[in-house]
């Protein structure tokens, strides 16, 4: 067992740099698109492309923080006067997550609203005080851990308080224990996830957790928003490696879970998952940990089509087989793939297969999955496709910085259903954005992957790509409610693995019933009795 008692000094030791104030993630990796390119995108999307490049950070207009002496003093004797920051520099850098509406509004030199102070509390005891002064004091309260959410979940929302600060976390950084017999960990929730891959693999461990934000996205924040990965057929969803919480919230502190399994009344640990720091902070997170692999082998297959590349993962996910990942890509996806990596396309959809395991496991499960794959009709590939996309993989969002300084917009949305139900709101899905985005000002590019896989359904992961058009904020606002509107109406859920926030709230109804949204209300009232925890989030309005 290693048990580490001593907290970082340090506001940030993973070493990676701040994310753009713009755009995603190292500033440094900025790019422009080749000038064929662009041509070829404008001729694709069928409408000229107009530059929308940011404004001088110096032109963001930011109002002036909401937050008297008297509160500064009371938040500096709890972390101390350097680690509470009214700049405009750290408060702009906090005024929201990393979708293509910020984005836009960011480049615009729009940060409003945004935080009246970041505070960076060092453990536990210091969110827990932070919690009680904010309380007593209304004032609003945003935990901030990666800040990579694209659905508003860390949008500084004052609602009806004085004031809103941010709680960022990134100094609850380290590994507070390691039980290499039972194979747990527990992580402090700033901790990003290369760090915590990094301290892990220093005692041969792994937790596979692998999203598109891995590079920049925190432990509490998986915890928070129910992540999913791309190895999640293997390792299982974050909240499947959660054996406990710890939690500050304004009443008091939760702790929950440890024993391996407990008949000791409904799991409150659950109720914590995906809560959005609307019910407390999440500040310590206990893991399931494994071994890293012995080996790791991947395919690529090919087949005439996406219900037929669908209906092999439908078979592979029921027959009891769990590669670490399994992904289909359909027509438009596997074409637009290779084309951007100047690659010849694929006929028909592309699957792509990891599979992870010791020398032997992985034997057996090589030669089974060809079985299943050969069998439904596909054709192996070997391996290099699926290292061409694993090496454009943690790439993608950068790119989106690059086509939107274009002037294209470029966005995703997620949702999940029944094996029965896949099909046809894959097809209504694409039909309303297709819809909502055809017309004067251009046309429109959809595509969609499966990306996980479960016994009983799978996820659908959409792209969409059009030009911005005279109004870009209101051209995409319009794609999302046509979308969301068809996921709710064929039996899809509004939110897979990027959470509610603000962006999904108003379709909470249909996806709990007006019941489970006043269960919600109370439990926010039991530990949130002022109703400070990041308003505007999550919890339906009665």
């Amino acid at each position: 067992m290693i048990d580490s008692t001593s907290p970082s000094d340090d506001i940030g030791t993973d070493h990676a740099p701040d994310m753009s104030w713009y755009a995603w993630g190292d500033p440094g990796r900025t790019g422009t698109l080749d000038p064929d390119l662009r041509d070829l995108v404008s001729q694709v999307l069928r409408a000229p492309l107009t530059d929308l490049p940011p404004v001088s950070e110096e032109r963001v207009e930011l109002a002036p923080p909401r937050l008297g002496p008297d509160l500064r003093a009371a938040f500096a004797e709890v972390v101390g006067a350097e680690h509470v920051r009214t700049d405009d520099a750290v408060r702009l850098r906090h005024s929201g997550g990393k979708s293509t509406p910020d984005l836009l509004l960011r480049r615009a030199g729009m940060a409003d609203p945004a935080p009246d102070a970041v505070l960076y509390p060092a453990d536990h005891d210091q969110v827990q005080r932070l919690l009680r002064v904010c309380s007593d004091e209304r004032v609003a309260v945003v935990p901030f851990g990666g800040g990579t959410s694209v659905v508003g979940g860390v949008t500084p929302l004052r609602g009806d308080f004085e004031a809103v600060v941010c709680l960022d976390l990134r100094r609850l950084d380290r590994l507070v224990s390691l039980d290499t017999t039972s194979m747990t960990a527990v992580l402090g929730a700033g901790v990003r996830t290369p760090r915590a891959e990094a301290m892990l693999a220093d005692h041969g461990c792994t937790l596979g957790h692998l999203p598109q934000s891995y590079e920049y996205a925190s432990i509490g924040g998986y915890a928070a928003t129910r992540s999913s990965g791309q190895a999640s057929s293997g390792y299982g969803r974050f909240e499947d490696m959660v054996v406990s919480l710890r939690v500050a919230t304004p009443r008091g502190t939760l702790e929950t879970g440890g024993p391996p399994a407990s008949a000791a009344g409904p799991d409150l640990g659950r109720l914590l998952l995906g809560s959005e720091g609307t019910l407390g902070v999440i500040t310590e997170v206990g893991l399931r940990v494994r071994r890293r692999p012995e080996r790791v082998v991947d395919q690529a297959w090919s087949f005439p089509d996406f219900p037929t590349g669908v209906e092999a993962l439908r078979v592979l996910a029921q027959s009891g087989l769990r590669p670490t990942m399994a992904r289909v890509s359909d027509e438009t996806e596997t074409f637009v793939g290779a084309a951007m990596g100047g690659r010849e396309a694929t006929p028909g959809c592309q699957v792509v297969l990891g599979l992870e395991g010791t020398e032997s496991e992985v034997e057996v499960l090589t030669a089974a999955v060809e079985e299943v794959m050969e069998s439904s009709g596909g054709t192996v590939l070997g391996a290099e496709p699926v290292a061409h996309w694993r090496s454009d993989r943690f790439s993608a969002p950068y790119l989106r910085d690059t086509l939107l300084s274009a002037g294209v917009l470029t966005e995703t949305l997620e949702t999940a259903a029944s094996w029965s139900a896949l099909l046809p709101l894959y097809t209504a899905v694409s039909e309303a954005l297709t819809h909502a985005l055809e017309g004067e000002e251009g046309g429109v590019v959809v595509m969609c992957h499966v990306s996980h896989t479960y016994p009983t359904g799978a996820s659908l992961y959409f792209t969409v790509a059009t030009a911005a058009g005279s109004a870009p904020l209101e051209r995409w606002g319009r794609a999302k409610r046509a979308a969301s509107e068809a996921i709710t109406a064929h039996g899809g859920t509004i939110t897979h693995h990027h959470a509610v926030g603000t962006d999904h709230r108003p379709w909470m109804d249909a996806e709990i019933g007006p019941l489970g949204g006043e269960v919600l209300r109370a439990v926010k009232t039991a530990l949130d009795p002022v109703g400070v925890l990041n308003p505007g989030k999550l919890i339906p309005d009665p």
